[in-house]
C-alpha cells in the first residue's frame, strides 16, 4: 500500500463502503439526509431495484473505490479478471442491499437523530469504529484528546476538502451501521420460542430410537432396466415445479478453443532472449534502471524476507552472499534472474513518526528540504516531535503527533522503508519521496531476521506472433465455414475439433472452463438468439474461440423440455422406486415379522441403535429423512409399510425408544433454540426483501 493510504488508515480518516457527497462538516448538521439517490436517474443504468435506478457512473465510482481498497488489503497493484469480477459482484450486492435496506428502514420509520449520532462519536459509549481509530492501544479506551484535536482540525477544513469528504463518509457509515443494528434488533426481538417448541427440540435431539430394517437399494436395478416414459417426466416435473425456478436468466453455449501455446521454436527463442538479458544484467551498473526497462513485473529493488520470493529463488537467494547472481530459473511460466545486492539482519517491524512537508506549499523541494533540516536541528536540541508535527505536518498524522504506529516491510514505499529499517531507534532522518519531504523519527524496532536486497528481472515464456497468427487463422477459417448451428456441428466433427460446453452461464459470470477472461464471449451470448454462431473470433490470451448459443434459460419457472436432462436421474430413481415398492409390498403381504420379509427378499435384517430425529443419518447408507420420520411416528413392535427413501425402499420394526432425562430448565432450552433462530434472522429477513423485490440487472451491458 502507498504511504498516503497507510497514513489515512492510521489516522482513522478512512474510505468506507458508500461515499457520501459534500455535507456541512462538523459532526452532523441538519443537512444530512438519507434515503435519496446519490445521483439523479440516468439514461445509462447498470440496474434498477424496485424502480430506483443505479446509474453506471455512480456504480463505476464505487467499483473503483472497492478495487483500490482490495488492492491495498491484498498488497497487489493489478487485479486479474476473476478478482475484478468478484469486486463488481460485491459492489452490485452492496448497491442492491443499500437500496432495499433504505426502503425498509424508511417504511418502518427507523431513524438515527443528530444527537444520537453525536453520542456515538463523543459520548460515553462511542461507536467501535471511533474506538478503533481514536483509541489508546495500551488501554483500549477512547483517546479523547486525540479525538478532540482531530475534530478541531475538521472545523477548519473546507466542506469539500478530501479530509472533510472522507470524514463525512465515515459518519455516514456509522449512521448506516446503527440503522442496520436497529433493524436487525427489531427482527431478532420479533422471534419467540414457546415452551412446547423448546421441549420438542429437546426431544428431537435426545430421544433415541432402536430399530431394525430391510432395504432394497435403487442401485440394485441397472439403469437400462428402468424405462422412463414421457408421463414419468411430466409427473415428476408437476410435483416438483418449485425446484425449477430460475432466479436469473442463464444461457448455455458450445465453444471450440484454438490454442496458441508456445511452440518449441517459441521456447528456443525465449531462452535465447533470456540468456542475452542475463548477460546484460550481470554487467549492468544501474540495477534499478535495468529492472525498470527489462523486467515484466518491475518489482522495485528492495529488501525481501525469506518466503517472499518463489520457492526455488528464495532458497537460492538466502543461501548466497552479497554480489551473487542467481538464475535464470524457470517457474510458473516465467524465467527469473536475481542479483543479490545485500544480505543482513534487519528488524521485523518498525515504529516511527513523521512530519510531512508539501514542496508545493513550501516553494519547491529544495526549500522543503531546508525546512526539514531546520526541524531536524530543533529535534536534535530537544524539541518535542509531537508538537512540531502538529505545527508543521500537512497530513492526517499531525493530529496524532506524527505517529505512524508499528509496521512491517512492504507497508511503505521503498525510499521511506529503506530509511526506517536501516536506521537506529531514536534516529531522525530527512527523506524525500513522491509524497513530499519527510522528517522521520524511528521510535522503536521489533524483532530481527535475515533480509536480502534483490534486483529481479523476469521474462514470460510467450507465444510468438507467428504462433498466435496460425491459431487465429484456424479459428477464422472455421468460422468462415460455420455460418449456422448445423454448419458448426458438421465442421467441428469434420475437422476433429473438441467441442466444449458452458452450461447455465449467468450474465455476470467471469469464468469458463479452459478460458482466462471470457467476458466478451458471455456478453455476446446474452445478445444472441438460440442457434446463433458468434460472428467473431474471441481472443483470450493464448486462446482463440468460436461459440454457438445452444439454449436460453429465462428467469422464472423453466419448462419441462429445458430441465429434462437435469431431472433424468431423479425420474429414473422414481421409476426404480415404483418397481421396488411393488416387490416390497408383495414380500410384506402375509408376513408377520421383519425376518419373514427379509427371507422373501433375500436381504439381511440390519439392526440400528441410538438414532435421533434431529440427525436422520443411517450408518453406511446416508441421510434418510422420510425413513427416520416414519420411525419416530411408529409404535414399537409393529411391522411398517414400505417406505420410499432417498437411497432405497425400506421396511422396519421399532424395537423401542430411549426417553431422555426430563427437561428441568425449559428457559435455558428456549434460549438455545432462540440463538439459532437469531443467528439466521438478519440473513433470512434480507433474503425475503430481495426475493420480493423487482431487480433489473443490466451489468452485462457494461462489464
Amino acid at each position: 500500500m502507498g504511504i498516503m493510504g497507510f497514513l489515512r488508515n492510521r489516522a482513522g480518516i478512512i474510505i468506507v463502503g458508500a461515499i457520501g457527497f459534500a455535507i456541512v462538516a462538523f459532526l452532523v448538521s441538519d443537512a444530512v439526509q438519507m434515503g435519496g439517490s446519490f445521483m439523479n436517474s440516468s439514461q445509462t443504468e447498470v440496474g434498477e431495484v424496485d424502480g430506483e435506478a443505479i446509474p453506471v457512473l455512480q456504480f463505476n465510482e464505487q467499483v473503483e473505490l472497492n478495487s483500490n481498497n482490495f488492492k491495498q488489503q491484498m498488497g497487489q497493484n493489478n487485479l486479474d479478471p476473476q478478482m475484478t469480477s468478484y469486486i463488481i459482484e460485491n459492489t452490485w450486492n452492496q448497491a442492491v442491499s443499500k437500496i432495499l435496506m433504505d426502503k425498509e428502514i424508511s417504511r418502518l420509520g427507523l431513524q438515527v437523530s443528530k444527537n444520537e449520532l453525536n453520542d456515538l462519536i463523543t459520548g460515553k459509549n462511542p461507536d467501535p469504529q471511533i474506538l478503533q481509530n481514536f483509541g489508546d492501544p495500551q488501554t483500549g479506551q477512547l483517546n479523547r484528546v486525540q479525538l478532540n484535536s482531530f475534530l478541531d482540525n475538521i472545523r477548519t477544513q473546507d466542506a469539500n476538502s478530501p479530509v472533510s469528504v472522507q470524514w463525512t463518509s465515515f459518519l455516514l457509515n456509522i449512521r448506516e451501521n446503527k440503522l442496520a443494528q436497529k433493524y436487525n434488533n427489531l427482527v431478532k426481538n420479533s422471534l419467540y420460542v414457546t415452551s412446547l417448541e423448546a421441549r420438542e427440540d429437546y426431544s428431537q435431539r435426545n430421544k433415541l430410537a432402536n430399530f431394525k430394517f430391510v432395504n432394497l437399494e435403487y442401485t440394485s436395478i441397472p439403469d437400462n432396466q428402468a424405462k422412463v416414459t414421457e408421463q414419468d417426466y411430466k409427473e415428476f416435473y408437476d410435483e416438483n415445479k418449485y425446484r425449477f425456478k430460475n432466479q436469473q436468466e442463464t444461457r448455455t453455449f458450445d465453444y471450440i478453443v484454438f490454442d496458441a501455446n508456445p511452440t518449441k521454436a517459441d521456447s528456443a527463442e525465449t531462452k535465447a532472449l533470456v540468456a542475452k538479458t542475463a548477460a546484460e544484467f550481470k554487467a549492468a551498473t544501474n540495477d534499478s534502471l535495468f529492472v525498470s526497462i527489462n523486467s515484466e513485473t518491475k518489482m522495485p529493488v528492495s529488501y525481501v524476507q525469506k518466503g517472499q520470493l518463489d520457492a526455488a529463488l528464495d532458497s537460492a537467494v538466502f543461501a548466497s552472499s552479497n554480489g551473487a547472481f542467481i538464475g535464470p530459473i524457470f517457474s510458473n511460466g516465467q524465467y527469473k534472474m536475481v542479483k543479490v545486492l545485500d544480505i543482513k539482519n534487519s528488524p521485523d517491524s518498525v515504529k516511527a513518526s513523521h512530519i510531512l512537508l508539501n514542496p508545493a506549499v513550501e516553494g519547491g523541494v529544495d526549500k522543503a528540504k531546508a525546512k526539514a533540516d531546520s526541524i531536524a536541528a530543533l529535534l536534535a536540541n530537544g524539541a518535542s516531535f509531537a508538537e512540531l508535527a502538529t505545527k508543521f505536518g500537512t497530513d492526517a498524522t499531525k493530529d496524532k503527533g506524527g505517529d505512524l504506529g508499528t509496521f512491517a516491510r512492504g507497508a511503505m514505499i521503498p525510499a521511506f522503508e529503506e530509511a526506517v529499517f536501516n536506521g537506529r531507534t531514536g534516529e531522525v532522518k530527512v527523506v524525500t519521496t513522491q509524497f513530499g519531504v519527510h522528517v522521520i523519527k524511528i521510535t522503536g524496532q521489533v524483532g530481527s531476521s535475515r533480509v536480502a536486497k534483490v534486483a529481479m528481472v523476469d521474462k514470460s515464456l510467450a507465444s510468438s506472433s507467428k504462433t498466435q497468427q496460425e491459431a487465429y487463422s484456424k479459428a477464422t477459417a472455421f468460422l468462415a465455414t460455420a455460418k449456422d448451428a448445423e454448419d458448426f456441428e458438421a465442421q467441428a466433427q469434420k475437422s476433429g475439433y473438441a467441442k466444449l460446453i458452458a452450461e447455465n452461464v449467468a450474465a455476470t459470470q467471469s469464468t469458463i472452463p479452459g478460458l482466462d477472461n471470457p467476458r466478451e464471449m458471455v456478453r455476446w451470448a446474452f445478445d444472441a438468439d438460440k442457434g446463433d454462431v458468434s460472428g467473431q473470433v474471441f481472443e483470450m490470451g493464448n486462446k482463440f474461440a468460436v461459440a454457438k448459443l445452444v439454449d436460453v434459460f429465462e428467469e422464472g419457472t423453466l419448462p419441462l423440455e429445458q430441465v429434462k436432462k437435469q431431472i433424468e436421474p431423479m425420474v429414473r430413481k422414481k421409476v426404480k422406486a415404483r418397481m421396488l415398492l411393488e416387490k416390497a409390498k408383495t414380500a410384506r403381504s402375509g408376513a408377520s415379522s421383519i425376518e419373514q420379509v427379509a427371507q422373501k427378499l433375500s436381504r439381511p435384517v440390519t439392526p440400528i441403535q441410538n438414532i435421533v430425529f434431529a440427525n436422520p443419518v443411517i450408518p453406511g447408507i446416508g441421510q434418510e429423512n422420510k425413513l427416520i420420520g416414519a420411525i419416530f411416528g411408529s409404535q414399537p413392535g409393529k411391522l411398517s409399510e414400505a417406505v420410499e427413501g432417498d437411497n432405497g425402499i425400506f421396511l422396519f420394526v421399532v424395537n423401542g425408544f430411549s426417553q431422555p432425562a426430563p427437561l428441568t430448565n425449559v428457559f435455558k432450552q428456549k434460549v438455545q433454540v432462540a440463538q439459532g433462530l437469531i443467528q439466521r434472522a438478519p440473513a433470512d429477513a434480507f433474503k425475503v426483501l430481495r426475493d420480493n423485490a423487482e431487480i433489473k440487472d443490466n451489468r452485462v451491458k457494461f462489464f
